[in-house]
């Protein structure tokens, strides 16, 4: 844990908080918001570069032409709780033993307890020629505010070849969304009557179609059902847009490696991604660059002074929205406590939700907490594909979101484990 808070005598009042906040996405802004509903004495700051917010579970509607980007878009300053100062910024560095963040213009920000939760970035340089392509030569993907209704595009446009859809090493945000956009293309290209002169390939990193084993035999009746191809170990590390070929590094049973090289007339790719460069580099991170918190409490394994939530925290729950959402409440809880001189009560159970498309009008409702156990919120099988979960997924989360999540008033329920042997 950290040693005692020395005095900080060159920074004026006007950049000492007791709260700061860095990330003003999804997690950032509920924390801060229930924060100012808790303790309205509080002074908070956010810490954010970004003047747009967007609601990133959107994206796969857009790409299927469900939703407008527009509707998935708004003013960051908008959403900024009344009350908390926002420090339109980038993070330089962390100096956790003296409780002070730097920002890139060398300014420096000190606190009392500091919440970090900047999502992660997307690594699109680690795929060679990928960003000469990416948005046009059928290239696209719905991880981009500035790509995503290039998927439509691409998806309405094909009638008939090969159409690749790749999924990168974990962990990445929603690990569901590369295979959502596989079967809504599918599905649309049903109804087009053209799926039938379509090649689709699903081409995973990894070795499984999903990491909750509870939820893949629906979702491998849906693999079969649109007849795609379920190519494992296979790695996109390569992408020539005019060629129109995209080369993967596939290992082989004995762990081999070889490359292959596919040619496309869609390529919908999901990019690696990681922590942030600047909490990679820090004094925060882990051994493998992410958050290094206590999985229940969410509050830092070395600094006490410390918390971090959302895709940036080195847990194993899924990188999803209604991890932030569950996972808020423990932190503000636990920040409050630890202000307080009280015990850390908040224990946060690894939540994480994943309403996967599976056609237009259904959805897979997968929900679970650590160790993949299933934890339905809802009294029907939510491993069937369901309209229900549809009208949840493109009706009743974007305003959960929107109006309650972000104003600090929503209310997380509590999940129960189900026996599944």
């Amino acid at each position: 844990m950290c040693p005692m808070v020395p005095t900080q005598p060159d920074i004026p009042d006007s950049d000492r908080f007791t709260v700061v906040i860095v990330g003003g996405g999804a997690a950032g802004l509920t924390v801060a918001a229930q924060l100012r509903r808790k303790r309205p004495n509080l002074s908070i700051a956010v810490i954010d570069p970004a003047t747009t917010h967007a609601y990133q579970p959107g994206w796969t509607l857009v790409g299927a032409g469900v939703m407008a980007l527009k509707d998935t878009l708004r003013q960051e300053g908008g959403l900024i709780p009344k009350g908390v100062r926002w420090l339109r910024a980038t993070v330089a560095s962390f100096t956790p033993e003296e409780n002070i963040v730097t920002l890139a213009d060398g300014r420096r920000i000190a606190y009392r307890r500091l919440v970090v939760c900047p999502g992660l970035q997307l690594d699109w340089g680690k795929i060679e020629g990928l960003q000469d392509t990416l948005g046009r030569n059928g290239v696209c993907s719905n991880y981009s505010a500035e790509t995503v209704e290039y998927t439509w595009a691409c998806i309405q446009s094909l009638k008939g070849g090969t159409a690749l859809f790749t999924q990168p090493p974990m962990p990445i945000k929603c690990a569901g969304a590369p295979q959502k956009i596989v079967y809504l293309a599918s599905d649309h290209w049903r109804r087009e009557g053209v799926l039938n002169r379509m090649k689709v390939d699903f081409c995973l990193a990894g070795d499984a179609l999903f990491g909750v084993k509870y939820f893949i035999p629906s979702l491998q009746d849906a693999i079969d059902y649109y007849g795609v191809n379920l190519q494992f170990k296979h790695n996109l590390v390569a992408v020539d847009g005019p060629k129109r070929t995209a080369t993967f590094a596939v290992t082989g049973p004995d762990g081999s490696s070889t490359t292959v090289t596919r040619t496309f007339d869609m390529l919908h790719v999901t990019p690696p991604q990681s922590a942030p460069d600047f909490v990679k580099t820090s004094p925060l991170a882990n051994g493998g660059g992410w958050l290094d918190v206590d999985a229940a409490t969410l509050r830092h394994a070395r600094f006490d002074s410390v918390f971090g939530l959302g895709d940036v925290i080195g847990t194993s729950n899924a990188k999803t929205a209604a991890a932030a959402r569950a996972q808020a409440p423990v932190v503000v809880a636990n920040l409050l406590a630890s202000l307080d001189g009280r015990p850390l009560d908040g224990k946060y159970d690894g939540y994480g939700a994943c309403p996967l498309t599976v056609s237009y009008g259904r959805v897979v409702l997968a929900e679970f907490l650590y160790g993949g156990v299933p934890a339905p919120s809802f009294h029907y099988d939510q491993r069937k594909p369901s309209r229900f979960a549809w009208f949840l997924k493109t009706q009743v989360f974007p305003k959960l979101y929107w109006h309650m999540m972000l104003t600090g008033r929503d209310v997380a329920v509590p999940h129960k484990p189900v026996e599944t042997a």
